[in-house]
């Protein structure tokens, strides 16, 4: 019976002192898992507001009633901004109102869009 424990307590030193070394790699891993989940998180933020950019201006290319190449958008953590010059209010409006129907759009900023009239 003691030579049992004594082997039992030999292997459970012995599983410690290996692990060590390791534990100490796990911890000093963390950090560097965080920033790579920061770094991931910035680029999926980057790619929803490439995609949301793309999906406004594709809008604006599809609906006839506006002048699509005329206005430029941008997009900033899910806020799209619209500039340049539209032919009319009634333009100005649509453009906002359909930029504000693309999903993952959080906020329509349409101060540099401005109507000729």
């Amino acid at each position: 019976m003691k030579q049992s424990f004594n082997k039992w307590t030999l292997a459970a030193v012995a599983a410690t002192a290996l692990s060590l070394p390791l534990a100490g790699t796990a911890f000093a891993a963390q950090p560097t898992m965080l920033a790579a989940s920061e770094t991931v998180n910035k680029a999926e933020e980057a790619v929803s507001d490439t995609w949301i950019t793309s999906k406004v201006k594709s809008s604006f290319l599809a609906d006839k009633n506006l002048s699509a190449l005329d206005i430029k958008v941008e997009t900033n953590k899910g806020v799209v901004s619209l500039s340049g010059v539209v032919a009319s209010d009634a333009e100005r409006d649509l453009a906002i109102s359909t930029a504000k129907t693309i999903k993952g759009v959080t906020a329509v900023s349409a101060d540099g869009l401005k109507s000729a009239e």
